[in-house]
């Protein structure tokens, strides 16, 4: 056993997102499209010096016993490996958590990676993204989908779709370059400055999914329409029809909960439409986070979002997914 690095990409949803959830798929099944992007979570593994557990995140733990580690996923993850003794494990991340690009399915997903690799064992990609799904949903109870753990193992833009029997199919798009070079020009990220808990947002929507609330259904068998359409203007090229729907795919999702948005976002989004952008809408459960802009006028874009204050974080598409450094 020795050092271990690896890294684990966050991502953006591009349509469908919210049909990924337990307890919406196993009725209806789900469909989503996602991208991969080069902003990542980064883990170090190793043996420690000592005798105590180390673990350097937002906080620092040692301890003696594993099953005492306060991080619910790091000690999670750990409880699934044999004989690991003593391990110190240090993460860092581009962007922090809570702000709606799957940094805890990237975190999740990162760290089984890191300690099959530690264990010098082999584990697959999509047996790695299952992991990561039992683990936040199954072992943590979080009220959360299959998307980020899948989106951050397989990388690259991706339609997932989800079975009504838990398994998953995961089919890279077929896009031309000039496509995919579209979409990086033209897709621009802002941050709202906002960071809030996907869970509680999400709570709200698995209960009213598993009540069979007729106005939720309806609002995720329409947003999973909306996937379709998406991944059929990708494919086709057709990148003002994609920011289009983006912008209905918006208008439907802040429907969904009165969490989701909130009046400063709702003025930010006005502003943008008005302002060089076709379509847009926040990143993730909603609520905060960031905020995802298809742009025809990127400069005039650019400079209405920075006279609000918000910050812009250019990125890239990855296409490597979660691996080993």
């Amino acid at each position: 056993m020795s050092l271990v690095y690896v890294r684990s990409p966050l991502r953006i949803s591009l349509g469908g997102g919210g049909t990924d959830l337990p307890s919406y798929y196993q009725s209806f099944g789900g469909f989503l499209v996602a991208g991969a992007i080069n902003k990542y979570i980064y883990l170090s593994i190793n043996k420690p010096f000592g005798q105590n557990s180390i673990l350097k995140y937002s906080e620092h733990e040692s301890v003696s016993c594993n099953a005492d580690i306060k991080h619910p996923i790091i000690r999670a993850c750990l409880s699934l490996f044999d004989d690991l003794g003593p391990i110190e494990i240090t993460s860092v991340a581009d962007i922090p958590g809570g702000t709606g690009l799957g940094s805890s399915g990237a975190f999740t997903s990162a760290l089984l990676k890191g300690l099959y690799q530690y264990k010098r064992q082999h584990i697959s990609d999509f047996d790695l993204a299952e992991l990561a799904c039992h683990v936040e949903l199954n072992m943590l109870s979080e009220p959360i989908g299959k998307q980020d753990q899948y989106a951050a193992v397989f990388g690259g833009l991706t339609a997932y779709t989800f079975n009504p029997d838990g398994t998953v199919c995961a089919e890279s798009l077929k896009l031309s370059d000039d496509v995919v070079d579209g979409l990086n020009d033209n897709l621009l990220l802002f941050f709202t400055g906002f960071t809030r808990s996907a869970s509680n947002i999400l709570s709200d929507q698995k209960k009213r999914t598993e009540m069979l609330d007729p106005d939720m259904l309806n609002n995720l068998h329409y947003v999973k329409e909306m996937g379709y359409r998406s991944l059929e203007a990708l494919t086709s090229g057709n990148l003002s029809k994609f920011g289009e729907l983006m912008h209905e795919h918006w208008m439907h999702k802040r429907n969904r909960s009165e969490s989701m948005s909130n009046g400063q976002i709702d003025i930010w989004y006005e502003s943008a439409i008005n302002n060089g952008a076709i379509g847009g809408k926040i990143v993730g459960a909603g609520g905060g986070g960031f905020l995802l802009l298809l742009a025809e006028d990127k400069s005039l874009l650019r400079k209405t979002m920075k006279s609000f204050g918000l910050r812009e974080v250019r990125f890239d598409f990855d296409f490597e997914g979660t691996k080993v450094l």
